[in-house]
């Protein structure tokens, strides 16, 4: 860590200005120090800049560096909900040593930097760091991506994702090989000696996206229990960055599920857009674990016939709720005794695998200044009916009389998480013209009021990526939903995510424009190479907001 001067330093950034009436700054130079030795250098001030004017300008071979001032005092905590944006699935390679197309990576971050983006958000892939041998950790290509975010003065989020990315080569959400990232192969190995390490469904279809629950905290990862193996990766991950924790990187988010989610993988990785889904979803407890977690429940409550395995009468995942026996709305056996008592179990598992994580987070993170989150699925899908089977199925026991989220809320609130959830550009106009029974703002009010209760922080995020001027002011209608009061409630929102199609002059407009109105007005209008007095000497010769798309369609 740094050593300050005696006078009040700061530490958050601004470019270097050109103004002529720019005051000259006594600077201390600083270096921070990763674990395994790669550098970040910066400058501490002990006044403040008095713009955000300034200048870019190659140098050493095409790369572009230039100076950061840092301020994190209170004074510059800007007014309004920060915003920040996540970096692509494969900004690191397969191999996990270095960044995949630095100089566009690169770039981008200094442009979003200029859109008064407060930070990005970094995935970090179990199955790229630990990806060969248990305990053997590779962070090098984090590292790198993290030095480039502090270079540009951008605050970083890390998601620890203990899940698999792609389902498979016919994934339609898997665009190329390279967005493929699955778990790690000593771990594929392990399940290759024990599928039961599997989530299973009724059909004996087994799912790989992330090891069952049922086994937490048995040692079957070469003698590490999953619960035990996630610590020991978070408290690597504490110590190789713990020098940037609460500077540069100032939050972390633990995956819990498929997709960084706390749930189970019931809906069909093959489906290509969950947010517009139909689904029931499938019932994810017929691997050995926990068949014999719900055996041993059933006992216990003297119904030993109700351990056997799922309900039965659960339809097909398309079809209509009111068409089966389990979930339709009058005489569903949801909600009759067995129905009960199996679903109370079934989330109640998956409350139990989320505090599990979560005493180990806080206990690993305790000290750092960083915020830890975990985030939850948006499924809307069966909102406005009385069982909400898809919510079922994911272990949410939410239904139109019990409130399935307010115990994960206070879970969460218990550890000190705050909570991320997507969907906030989703409209039920929209939504319910395709699926009268969906209601992504209704679910999402839900949600938020259990945040609010609990006092917690909370991370917005959009699920869709062609966001348009109404899902944008969609996205604030929500935001302030939640963040609006006589108490103020932290909010922030992660957009999702930073690609090519972002950096399109109108899209790119609409984008400078939604930071800034979540800002509250309170910074510059982003343009990529004229902002104010900040000027790149590495204007180039095609349009300005073509630059980046051309960098990432060519790099």
């Amino acid at each position: 860590m740094a050593i300050l001067s005696q006078s009040t330093a700061s530490f958050s950034p601004s470019f270097v200005s050109t103004r002529s009436d720019f005051t000259r700054l006594t600077r201390f130079p600083c270096r921070v120090t990763f674990r395994r030795g790669l550098v970040v250098s910066s400058c501490f001030n002990s006044s403040k800049s008095p713009g955000a004017g300034g200048f870019i300008s190659p140098d050493n071979g095409g790369e572009v560096s230039y100076e950061l001032h840092h301020d994190f005092s209170p004074q510059r905590r800007r007014s309004g909900s920060p915003v920040f944006v996540t970096l692509p699935v494969n900004s690191v390679s397969r191999e996990g040593g270095r960044v995949l197309r630095p100089k566009a990576i690169m770039f981008s971050l200094k442009a979003l930097a200029t859109a008064g983006v407060e930070g990005v958000v970094v995935e970090i892939w179990w199955g790229l760091v630990e990806k060969n041998k248990p305990r053997v950790y590779d962070w090098r290509g984090y590292e790198e991506l993290v030095a480039m975010a502090c270079k540009c003065g951008l605050k970083v989020r890390a998601v620890l994702a203990f899940h698999q990315h792609g389902a498979g080569p016919d994934d339609p959400n898997c665009l190329s090989p390279l967005c493929r990232i699955p778990l790690p192969l000593w771990v594929l190995d392990e399940i290759k000696k024990d599928v039961e390490l599997a989530y299973c469904d009724r059909f004996g279809r087994r799912n790989i996206e992330y090891i069952s629950l049922g086994c937490d905290i048995l040692p079957v990862l070469c003698g590490r229990s999953p619960i035990q193996v996630y610590a020991d990766f978070m408290r690597d991950f504490r110590d190789t960055f713990r020098s940037l924790l609460g500077v540069i990187i100032t939050g972390v988010q633990i995956g819990m599920g498929p997709g960084g989610e706390l749930r189970y993988p019931s809906f069909s990785p093959q489906e290509t857009n969950l947010a517009w889904s139909q689904e029931l979803g499938e019932f994810q407890c017929y691997d050995k674990y926990m068949l014999a977690s719900l055996n041993a429940s059933a006992r216990n409550v003297g119904m030993r016939e109700w351990g056997n395995g799922g309900p039965f009468g659960t339809g097909s995942l398309m079809q209509n709720p009111e068409h089966t026996d389990f979930f339709k709305n009058d005489g569903g056996s949801w909600d009759t005794p067995y129905g009960k008592f199996f679903l109370e179990w079934y989330s109640g598992m998956l409350l139990l695998h989320g505090e599990r994580i979560c005493k180990e987070a806080e206990t690993i993170f305790r000290g750092t200044e960083v915020h830890i989150s975990a985030k939850l699925a948006v499924i809307h899908w069966h909102y406005v009916t009385q069982s909400h089977p898809s919510e079922l199925t994911a272990g949410y026991y939410n239904t139109f009389n019990r409130d399935g989220y307010l115990s994960i809320a206070r879970m969460f609130s218990k550890y000190g998480f705050s909570m991320c959830c997507s969907c906030f550009e989703m409209q039920d106009a929209v939504m319910q013209k395709i699926n009268p029974d969906g209601s992504p703002e209704g679910f999402l009010r839900q949600l938020l009021l259990a945040a609010r209760l609990c006092d917690l922080a909370l991370e917005g995020q959009n699920f869709s990526t062609n966001l348009d001027d109404g899902a944008f002011t969609q996205v604030l209608k929500m935001s302030k939903f939640y963040s609006n009061g006589i108490e103020k409630r932290p909010f922030s929102f992660n957009f999702v995510r930073m690609d090519k199609r972002l950096f399109e002059s109108r899209n790119w407009d609409r984008f400078t424009r939604f930071v800034r109105q979540m800002s509250n007005g309170n910074i510059f209008r982003a343009r990529l190479y004229s902002v104010g007095d900040t000027r790149f000497k590495t204007a180039p010769v095609m349009p300005e907001a073509r630059l980046l798309y051309h960098l990432y369609q060519y790099s």
